[in-house]
């Protein structure tokens, strides 16, 4: 383990980023260039002390979950991932498992959706990247734990999800998520993130043992998703799913029709991001 190298590469890394490369407002007063430690700390899912413990040349050395963590929240590429796990004395995850960095290139089209809320998820729908706006409607991402920063766990175990979905709508998109994990499980069967996630998710949640007993394939999910905002009330959005050749990663676009009052929510959203937003009385 090089921890000198390693805490300058992971000093590097942080300062090329900026708030909005991953999601983040950009708020006021940054009295240093790219990502503060606390961001970065938060997006991988550690505390800022074990950060600046590591970046300092001191402490344990990194976990392999730490080292995915520190990849994907500062946004490397494959060959960065592996020169981080060589740093830290770790080996790089094999071939056959699920790809979670994010390529510059799609990072690049996130950023394009100024005006949609947009987020990049893996095969085990994973939240890998997201947009300010995609922030504003859905919550502030980086304050969920890691490994709570899934769709699927947010569906069956989550306790505030802003999804709006009772009753049959419920069960088609239950039965979707399931089907989407059981064609990874069949792509993916060695995968240890996987088999961890579904193994959580059976024995927390009777609905999803069920569902995976069951070994039901659906086609697809809706086009249309209602959205609880806390204060902009029930937003129904058109979602459109991008495929990332060669990543198995999709990108989710939610946006609305001109003129609606969707489309005046997520105009009202780009505008104010994370900050507190008011509906005017009457």
């Amino acid at each position: 383990m090089d921890r000198t190298e390693l805490g300058i590469a992971l000093r590097t890394w942080r300062e090329r980023l900026r708030p909005a490369d991953v999601g983040l407002p950009a708020g006021v007063r940054r009295r240093t260039p790219g990502l503060r430690r606390e961001e970065v700390a938060g997006l991988a899912g550690m505390s800022v002390d074990y950060l600046t413990r590591v970046e300092q040349g001191r402490g344990p050395r990194p976990s392999e979950a730490v080292l995915g963590g520190l990849a994907r929240a500062l946004r490397l590429s494959d060959a960065e991932r592996d020169h981080l796990f060589g740093l830290a004395g770790v080996a790089a995850p094999p071939p056959g498992r699920i790809r979670s960095a994010v390529r510059p290139s799609v990072q690049r089209l996130l950023d394009r959706f100024t005006d949609l809320p947009a987020l990049l998820l893996d095969a085990k729908c994973d939240v890998l990247a997201w947009n300010p706006l995609a922030a504003g409607l859905l919550g502030d991402l980086s304050a969920v734990p890691p490994a709570r920063r899934n769709l699927a766990w947010q569906a069956f175990l989550g306790e505030a999800s802003r999804v709006v979905a009772d009753g049959e709508e419920r069960g088609r998109l239950d039965r979707a998520i399931v089907s989407d994990l059981r064609r990874t499980a069949a792509r993916y069967p060695d995968d240890p993130g996987l088999g961890r996630l579904v193994a959580e998710l059976r024995a927390g949640s009777d609905r999803f043992e069920r569902l995976w007993t069951l070994r039901e394939l659906d086609e697809r999910h809706g086009d249309t998703k209602r959205m609880r905002h806390p204060e902009l009330g029930v937003l129904e959005l058109d979602c459109n799913v991008l495929h990332v050749q060669g990543d198995d990663q999709v990108l989710l676009v939610y946006s609305a029709a001109p003129g609606s009052r969707e489309a005046e929510a997520l105009a009202l959203l780009g505008v104010l991001g994370l900050q507190e937003v008011t509906t005017p009385a009457g």
